[in-house]
């Protein structure tokens, strides 16, 4: 359900990089495409869902492979109309 939503609204362009997912990607060089890309072709990673009590919602862990087969993780989170990307993690194999 949560990759399903998150998909369409990335298919809708119905998404915002938030300033921490954007200074993160800059840090880990992983591009917006990258994390998009993972979005519509990964899984959930549940054991990394956290509900976030300051903001009274959920984030959810969505993990994958890159075009260039580099894995990462991008949390996201959904507001009352867009899919927000919180933050994106290199994950070291």
């Amino acid at each position: 359900k949560v990759i399903r939503k998150a998909t369409e609204l990335v298919v809708k362009g119905k998404y915002i990089a938030t300033f921490h997912a954007e200074c993160r990607q800059f840090e880990r060089d992983i591009t917006l495409l990258d994390a998009l890309y993972v979005i519509k072709t990964g899984y959930r990673e549940n054991k990394h869902d956290e509900f976030k009590e300051e903001w009274n919602t959920w984030n959810y862990a969505i993990e994958g492979e890159t075009l260039q087969d580099e894995r990462i993780r991008v949390i996201v989170s959904f507001d009352d109309e867009n899919l927000l990307i919180i933050t994106v993690i290199n994950i070291i194999r």
